[in-house]
């Protein structure tokens, strides 16, 4: 079985970066292998559009403004995208924003 690839992207990268964290200790609780990483929103692009890019884009809540043109990317890339959730985010909930994401690689 192939890794699936987990970004998520924040205005510089570094609030998202704990996130990422607590979403690895939850997938290897739960037996799961993803590449989870994090990226800033001008860096979103270049990822997209590279040979590895990610199977999902999960955009941190203070970006949320950026939403459309954000979807429109990930939409010409093939990949699904969403809002952190503003409370799993608020609380670190990795587990909680790792489902979100596996939620949305399952629909696609």
């Amino acid at each position: 079985m192939e890794t699936k690839t987990i970004m998520l992207a924040c205005s510089a990268g570094m609030s998202t970066s704990l996130l990422v964290s607590k979403m690895q200790a939850a997938a290897k609780k739960t037996g799961v292998d993803y590449k989870i990483f994090a990226t800033a929103a001008s860096d979103v692009p270049n990822q997209l559009t590279s040979a590895a890019k990610p199977d999902v884009l999960m955009l941190g809540p203070q970006i949320a403004y950026m939403k459309a043109d954000m979807q429109k990317q990930a939409d010409q890339a093939g990949i699904p995208m969403a809002i952190i959730n503003m409370q799993d985010y608020g609380m670190m909930n990795g587990a909680g924003v790792l489902s979100a994401a596996e939620k949305l690689m399952k629909a696609k």
